[in-house]
This record gives C-alpha cells, structure tokens and sequence, in this order.
C-alpha cells in the first residue's frame, strides 16, 4: 500500500527500526531478516535525508531528527491501525520491546521493584528505559508523545488519560540527634523556627507542603533545595534542618534505627496521590494495553500494602 508515493510498509519499519535503536533487535521483532532491514533502512534514509541511526561503539543511537521523529510515527502507526481497524498481536512471554517511561526519583524509588518483578514473571524480554520528568513536562505538547506512560502526582494536570497508581501521605524527617526531639517530636512553632530543606519539581509548581505551610501561615526558612524528595535524607544527616517527605519514600530508604528518624506532622494529614498518564490514542495498540494492564495490577498491590492509608 502506498500513500503519496510513500510505501506504508516502511512507516512500520522506521516504527521498530527507531524503537529498538537497533537493525538485528529490529528485524528480529518483525521476523524479517538483516539484509531486508538493511534495505529499508537505506530507503528511510534517502527518504528523510538523514541517517537516523548512527554507529556509537558496538551499537547505534538515534540522530536528533530521529528521535523527534519517533514520537510522530508512533502515533502515525497506531491512526492507521485504528483507521484500518488493524491490530498487532502483542506477545509478552516472547517480546523485546522497550517501553519508555518517565517519573520522579520518589515513583521510581516506589515503583522500580514491584515493576521490575512483575514484568520478569511474565515478559522476561521485555525492557524499560525510565527517565526523569523534565520541568517542562507539564507545558510541552509533546510529552506524552514521547513516553508511553508517565507517572506523576494526578493534581499535574497533564493531558490524555490517567489512573491512578497509590496514595501517600507526608511526614517529616529529621537527624536522630536533632536537639528539638528530645520531648519526642516537633510543633508548628519548631518548624516556624528550624531551618528547612526542600524539594523543587520546577518553577511555578505549588506542592501540597507549600500549600499547608501557607495555610498555617508559616514562611518556612529554606536553606537548601534539592531536586526531588529523594536527597532530601542524604542532605539532612548531621544537622539541624528538617525536611517534608513521602511516607512511603522514607520507609523504603530510611532503615530502623538509622541516622535519619520519620515525625509525625503537627500540620495533619497531607494526602499526595500518584497516577499514570498516557496519550489517548495509546489503546489502540495492544502492547500498551498490556503494560497499562500490569499497572493496574501494580496499583492493586500498592494498595493492599498501604494499610488503610
């Protein structure tokens, strides 16, 4: 089938030849051999006036024209799939597919080991190649385009589809030794007074810790800032400063009896919900039908080991 001259054919193998960043993994999922790989490849690059892919040591990495392409014939594929009404057959026992994610340090830290070991138990080929959420995440028209899913706080306001993963709540955490401890915790008048380190996630971004301070009009003196809640612990050893953290980012890392202790807040309960975002035209394709499938499950988990929380 051709379209403006172009064959369709080659839009599904620039689609695998760019996922998997590789000629030999490429022809392998399409069950086509090198030599005809090559060929296409050759084609796509007389096509688009660009090499796409580029030798780096023993392998290939995208150019910057084919990393911003990728997104697009993603999305090209899955519309003429859908206009077609045309679906792949997803195999996960036998898949080498990469599936590209995009959350913060404290999802991954949540995340990474229920995530890793289910995929293991039921795709072994499969792959994930998680980054950071940029601060431009939230303005970009593209982000969702790029990634399969993100995980971030559902107040973000990204768009396409979302569901929800696991809520938390935020504690403080302190040194051990910290002198104001010794009547056992910490009131609103100590942290008025402590010096506090914090998390930023970008500008213009409001957390729910910014918005309680407010509320109980404390201007928090704020001495360092960090990347993301997880450094918060590592910064904060040996002195006096206090941080506001993920319970469940602090169980997981802070060990019982360790240098660094987990207060209950005098401010309340502050409630942080986690979720999954993905592009709307996603469902169309059966592989991210199966991934956003093992989410769920994964939310399910998150829940039963929540407690009531």
């Amino acid at each position: 089938m051709t379209l403006g001259g172009t064959d369709l054919n080659l839009l599904l193998f620039l689609r695998v030849l760019l996922e998997e960043g590789n000629v030999t993994r490429a022809g392998a999922r399409l069950e086509v051999g090198q030599p005809a790989m090559s060929a296409a490849l050759a084609k796509l690059r007389r096509r688009f006036d660009d090499e796409l892919l580029v030798r780096a040591g023993r392998d290939y990495e995208l150019t910057p024209f084919a990393r911003d392409l990728l997104p697009e014939v993603q999305r090209a594929v899955r519309l003429i799939a859908r206009a077609l009404e045309l679906e792949d057959h997803f195999d996960a026992a036998t898949s080498e597919r990469t599936f590209r994610l995009a959350m913060s340090d404290y999802a991954i830290a949540v995340l990474h080991e229920p995530l890793v070991r289910l995929l293991r138990a039921t795709a072994p080929g499969v792959r994930l190649s998680i980054e950071r959420i940029g601060p431009k995440a939230r303005t970009s028209s593209r982000t969702l385009l790029e990634y399969d899913a993100l995980v971030a706080p559902l107040g973000f306001g990204f768009p396409g589809q979302r569901r929800m993963l696991w809520r938390d709540r935020m504690v403080l955490i302190a040194d051990r030794k910290h002198p104001r401890l010794a009547a056992g915790g910490l009131t609103l008048a100590d942290l008025a007074e402590l010096p506090h380190a914090v998390a930023t996630f970008g500008p213009g971004i409001l957390t729910p810790v910014d918005r309680v301070f407010g509320e109980h009009g404390i201007d928090r003196r704020i001495v360092l800032q960090v990347p993301g809640f997880l450094p918060l612990a590592f910064v904060i050893e040996g002195t006096e400063m206090v941080a506001v953290v993920p319970e469940r980012l602090a169980r997981l890392h802070l060990a019982p009896g360790g240098p660094i202790t987990v207060i209950e807040p005098p401010f309340g309960e502050v409630l942080l919900a986690e979720g999954y975002w993905y592009g709307r035209d996603r469902l169309a394709d059966p592989a991210h039908r199966w991934l956003f499938a093992r989410f769920d499950a994964l939310a399910a988990e998150l829940k039963v080991t929540s407690g009531s929380r």
